[in-house]
């Protein structure tokens, strides 16, 4: 199993539903790194605002911060091997890197087949149940259908 590591910006929590304004891309990243750990894998998130000894002790971060400065962040690596900077990938890239098995729904989308007509299916959740008012499938900006 991989190590995945990332260093962050500098934020009030990694989940990105703090605050008024929920951000989407930390969400599905926060849900992505859980895939993650659910694959077996290793993950390690740090904060430059709590965690700074963080990026200190790691050579490599600490190279980056004093060449590239905080816009290099997040920085991503995969046993300890900078592997993406400055973005939140998606898990498809995530599961090349650490080489997991990304499971496949028979029309290609997690709204497929059976789960279309479960209950407990996130198409068939209304948006005004989402209390995060994050992007679900049946929304028009969603990656998910």
């Amino acid at each position: 199993m991989k190590v995945v590591q990332v260093y962050d910006k500098p934020m009030c929590c990694s989940t990105g539903v703090c605050g008024p304004q929920v951000d989407p891309a930390l969400a599905r990243f926060a849900a992505d790194l859980d895939w993650l750990k659910s694959q077996g894998h290793q993950v390690e998130r740090f904060n430059l605002g709590q965690q700074p000894q963080a990026f200190i002790d790691n050579p490599s971060v600490h190279q980056v911060l004093s060449t590239e400065g905080t816009e290099s962040l997040p920085l991503i690596l995969i046993d300890g091997q900078i592997v993406s900077r400055a973005t939140f990938p998606d898990r498809l890239v995530l599961a090349g890197w650490t080489d997991s098995a990304v499971p496949v729904t028979p029309s290609g989308s997690c709204c497929g087949g059976a789960a279309a007509s479960s209950a407990s299916s996130c198409c068939s959740e209304p948006k005004s149940a989402n209390p995060l008012n994050v992007l679900s499938c049946g929304d028009t900006d969603s990656k998910c259908c």
